[in-house]
């Protein structure tokens, strides 16, 4: 994609001159069904026959999985290994790719997006390509994207999100004016990225004032956990997004197997997949037999009815009832394999 003069002179002055340009409370009243809503949807992208949704008001078709790549995807050793698993996937439509400016691997020096540069350089067509963004002062956001366009070998997004957002306070500082939201409002306008979003772990109100600015596209957030019956996150978010005709998905969807013994990981992700609103998971993923599990259960897929949803919900109450969730603790950015705990 070639970018006209005013949208060259943008970036330039706005980001610099260095971008290369190239316990689970689930309403069961509907659960996701098992035929694809989306036939006859015109797309530019090739799910490979995967079952397909929607992304919100941003009318993309998207896989009802996107490949998260943060700290699983680091732990692979090698560049070729990361490589040869992301063109694998690519190839078998998993198309949607979720990465961060923060993903970073503090051991081996591993970066995510670097990584994908090297794919998203001669396949950009072909990728929805979704990273995030975790600097709360303006200054400081502009060098974060010029520097994840110049990793990604890209001049443009299709998905920036504002990374982890935490609290109310938070919200506050993120929307004021001239703050982080208006720059992101600035760079969907001149096309620097076709859609904005937001990604969260906990706070349900914060979350939800972010969806009440009206101003967002996406939302991914953490499926429930601990909230001392508190909160209704999902109760609360799903349906608040979905008015606003955003975009929603899921992730931290197969951690419950790190402490619910004999779980077994493809229920977890049947379970999310089969809950109603969400347009799609995000799942971490670190060799081709991962990607391949994955794409065995999409293409066999067939949602949980609402009797398997609430024992299954059941089951899950030891995970989210735990208050010790890593995700949980004050500054907790994911997707930063081999970080100090």
């Amino acid at each position: 994609m070639r970018i006209n003069y005013s949208r060259r002179k943008f970036i330039k002055s706005t980001l610099g001159a260095g971008v290369t340009l190239a316990g689970a409370q689930i309403a069961f009243s509907e659960i996701s069904g098992s035929k694809n809503q989306t036939k006859g949807f015109k797309t530019q992208y090739d799910p490979k026959g995967l079952p397909t949704s929607v992304l919100g008001k941003t009318g993309v078709l998207i896989p009802k999985m996107a490949i998260g790549l943060g700290s699983r995807f680091l732990t692979i050793k090698t560049l070729d290994e990361a490589l040869e698993m992301c063109n694998y996937a690519l190839d078998n439509g998993l198309y949607y790719w979720d990465t961060a400016h923060s993903y970073v691997n503090n051991e081996t020096g591993a970066i995510s997006e670097e990584r994908l540069g090297h794919i998203v350089k001669n396949r950009r067509k072909e990728i929805f390509l979704s990273t995030k963004i975790a600097a709360r002062e303006t200054d400081d956001a502009k060098k974060e994207i010029e520097l994840s366009l110049k990793r990604l070998q890209t001049d443009h997004l299709d998905m920036m999100k504002i990374h982890a957002v935490e609290s109310p306070e938070d919200v506050t500082n993120i929307c004021k004016k001239g703050g982080v939201l208006d720059l992101f409002s600035r760079m969907k306008e001149e096309g620097v990225t076709r859609f904005i979003g937001f990604s969260g772990h906990g706070n349900a109100t914060a979350l939800k004032a972010m969806i009440d600015t009206g101003r967002f596209d996406s939302m991914l957030f953490a499926m429930n956990h601990y909230d001392a019956n508190n909160e209704n996150r999902q109760g609360t978010l799903i349906p608040s997004a979905k008015m606003r005709g955003m975009g929603i998905m899921l992730m931290k969807t197969i951690r419950p197997k790190e402490t619910i013994k004999g779980i077994d990981a493809k229920e977890l992700v049947r379970y999310a997949l089969s809950i109603d609103g969400p347009s799609g998971i995000a799942v971490g993923m670190d060799s081709k037999k991962v990607v391949d599990s994955n794409l065995d259960l999409l293409r066999n897929f067939k949602p949980m009815n609402s009797d398997e949803m609430l024992k299954f919900a059941i089951v899950l109450q030891p995970f989210y009832r735990h208050e010790n969730l890593e995700w949980m603790n004050p500054g907790y950015h994911d997707g930063q394999a081999g970080r100090a705990t």
